[in-house]
């Protein structure tokens, strides 16, 4: 142990899944259903961080100060967030793995 380089966060991470993987046992396989719903949740995704960061260019070129554009800036970096986990709480309910909190 004591001649161990130190571990990039990339090799801690997938250590982390590795372990996850061997605690959650069996995991199943997806269906085509659910392969077609991941596919068809990640391309809403897609569509609207498109749409949103089209909003952000116009309002942008509308933007008078600098203080104005760091609150732009500021709200698509939130909303891209909430648009990601969005999505992943989709896939994870299409997967099975959590029960939905939206609906």
């Amino acid at each position: 142990m004591a001649d161990e380089a130190p571990k990039t966060a990339y090799e801690i991470a997938m250590q982390r899944f590795r372990r996850k993987d061997e605690e959650g046992g069996e995991s199943r396989p997806l269906t085509d259903e659910q392969k077609a719903a991941i596919a068809e949740a990640r391309q809403v995704h897609q569509a609207r961080v498109a749409e949103r960061e089209i909003l952000h260019q116009t309002a942008l070129r509308k933007a008078a100060s600098r203080e104005e554009i760091d609150q732009l800036n500021e709200a698509l970096r939130r909303d891209m967030e909430r648009l990601a986990s969005d999505r992943d709480s989709k896939i994870a309910q299409i997967r099975g793995e959590k029960p939905s909190r939206d609906e």
